[in-house]
């Protein structure tokens, strides 16, 4: 598959025309990334724009102790990255493959040209952009006020929001390996605690559990007013 396939497979550029699409492939440098490979970290940061073609990569910061904590996990069509005109907070963010990921770099001062010829898709971006902003809100919201069993749920359900697949009954599989220890990362909580508190999920039948599988019972959740 060429290029212009590959980009006019991203939900952020279906406004786009075929020529600008022509256009835009000129811009763009494809790399194939390994699973468990930096594309990021704070120390090797470069401005530019990303596009995830294909894959899954974790966004996490370390505190002073080293103790990670992961911001998001995007996968296909999303974007990060930062540039003079545009930022998507992933600045001092470590970036890591969750599975071999294609990723699409654009060219920094030939894509804000770009930009600025084309309003239509610059408010596509402000969108994307004005969207992390919300859902980081509401996550910081969340893990501040929240207790570890609303957390819990709070991140499942924004993954299934990204990945979910409906199951055979009234469970949704989530589309991405997560281990005890990644759940932790996301909600800032030891390994310890995840797990008996998982646990106690899958007594009340808010989840089940399989190896690196979480299902969820959205209905439920809905119930508790986890959204």
């Amino acid at each position: 598959m060429d290029k212009i396939q590959y980009l006019s497979q991203f939900n952020l550029l279906h406004s786009l025309s075929m020529e600008d699409l022509i256009e835009m492939d000129q811009l763009t440098s494809i790399t194939i990334i390994p699973k468990n490979t930096f594309v990021q970290t704070p120390e090797t940061f470069a401005e530019g724009l990303y596009f995830v073609k294909k894959g899954k990569v974790r966004l996490y910061k370390l505190n002073a102790e080293g103790k990670q904590f992961t911001s998001d996990i995007l996968n296909e069509g999303n974007v990060f990255g930062e540039m003079d005109i545009i930022s998507l907070g992933t600045r001092d963010n470590y970036i890591e493959t969750i599975e071999e990921s294609h990723i699409c770099l654009m060219n920094k001062e030939r894509f804000e040209s770009f930009l600025i010829q084309r309003p239509r898709f610059m408010m596509q971006l402000l969108k994307v952009l004005s969207d992390r902003i919300v859902g980081m809100s509401q996550l910081t919201h969340n893990l501040a006020l929240g207790n570890l069993h609303d957390k819990i749920l709070y991140a499942l359900m924004k993954l299934s929001d990204q990945f979910g697949l409906i199951s055979n009954d009234e469970y949704y599989r989530i589309d991405v390996p997560l281990s005890h220890q990644e759940i932790a990362n996301l909600v800032g909580a030891t390994r310890e605690a995840v797990t008996v508190t998982l646990q106690e999920l899958v007594k009340e039948g808010f989840i089940k559990t399989g190896f690196k599988t979480i299902y969820i019972h959205r209905e439920k959740l809905l119930e508790r007013n986890i959204t």
